[in-house]
């Protein structure tokens, strides 16, 4: 549930190159409302079959000021790949390809949402996770980096065992269907409260070919579902994001991303994981694994809870950022140690 994204700030300055080929009555109307309404005004005049390049040029002058520069080339590399159908090295080697005027529409209606701060997966339908193609709508987040890091984590632990696997708070199904899709001697199981969201992790576990038995349950409030055998492993992505914290956060989550998958309360923002770990101690079967993505800052407060409840060998790990964001803590039943 990460919350780090672009910075969204809006530039001062916007070149003028994109209206250079109308006359000035057409450019002061251009001019007027520009973020909200140049998109829809450039899909009016879009009968002249823009090259790639011509296209880009008029993309970036819209986002840029929005996304920056880098952010700006990657959404567009994205928009291309999914409307045009072209690969990084066609976007590189064609820039002077004609576009039909149905893609140049397209990619112009694409750009008015990202103005929006609506997210790119949300628009295209679907991200990259893992290797993985996963579709996602606002009732999942948006599949995130730092939990890559931690199925990879877990893969690497696991890769030669066949465990009994549950996650907790599947969502759209990335940590679930990864997990069965590389864990392939491994039995996956999947909870989730939200039946929108179980809906999708079904789909994604169809779409990548794997087998995963999806459940709805309240963890906070319902007992789990009974599983054939104890879980070797228990994973969960939950809320752990605090309220005090939403102004460190951008647009195109607080305004996008669904709340309920987000945000814990401040006065309890280890609730869930007090909770799954509680479960846990139960369900887990001797020398079972609890692995958590987690606040980075709350990572000695979560390893400190789960001492008190009698885990071991806890290991709290950075992502690539040097963020404390994961942890991993063995269950030993201590009436048999």
């Amino acid at each position: 549930m990460h919350y780090h994204g672009a910075h969204h700030g809006i530039g001062s300055h916007l070149s003028c190159t994109v209206f250079c080929q109308f006359n000035a009555s057409l450019h002061i109307i251009f001019m007027i409302g520009f973020l909200s309404h140049v998109p829809d005004f450039l899909i009016i005049l879009a009968s002249m079959n823009y090259t790639l390049q011509q296209t880009t040029k008029q993309a970036k002058e819209l986002l840029i000021p929005v996304y920056g520069i880098r952010e700006t080339e990657q959404l567009l590399f994205l928009i291309y790949e999914n409307v045009l159908l072209m690969s990084r090295w066609q976007q590189i080697t064609s820039t002077h390809t004609k576009i039909p005027n149905s893609d140049y529409n397209q990619i112009m209606l694409i750009t008015k949402r990202l103005l929006n701060h609506e997210p790119i997966q949300y628009i295209l339908g679907e991200t990259a996770f893992y290797g993985l193609t996963f579709k996602v709508n606002p009732a999942v987040l948006i599949p995130r980096p730092e939990t890559e890091e931690l199925v990879d984590w877990i893969i690497r632990d696991h890769k030669n065992s066949a465990s009994t696997i549950v996650d907790v708070g599947t969502g759209s199904g990335c940590i679930a269907v990864s997990l069965a899709k590389n864990l392939t001697q491994s039995t996956v199981y999947a909870i989730d409260v939200s039946e929108q969201a179980l809906e999708q992790a079904k789909a994604n576990a169809q779409l990548n070919q794997v087998v995963v038995q999806f459940f709805k349950t309240d963890v906070l409030k319902q007992p789990w579902p009974g599983f054939p055998k104890k879980p070797n492993l228990i994973v969960s992505n939950p809320p752990y994001v605090t309220h005090k914290e939403k102004n460190r956060m951008q647009a195109n989550v607080l305004d996008y991303e669904p709340s309920l998958a987000l945000f814990v309360s401040d006065d309890d923002p280890l609730l869930f994981y007090r909770e799954i770990a509680t479960q846990a101690r139960n369900l887990l079967a001797d020398d079972g694994w609890l692995y958590f993505e987690i606040n980075e800052a709350l990572g000695n407060q979560t390893v400190r809870l789960l001492e008190s409840f009698g885990y071991r060998q806890i290991e709290l790990r950075a992502d690539i950022n040097g963020k404390h964001r994961m942890l991993k803590a063995l269950w030993k039943n201590p009436i048999k140690h």
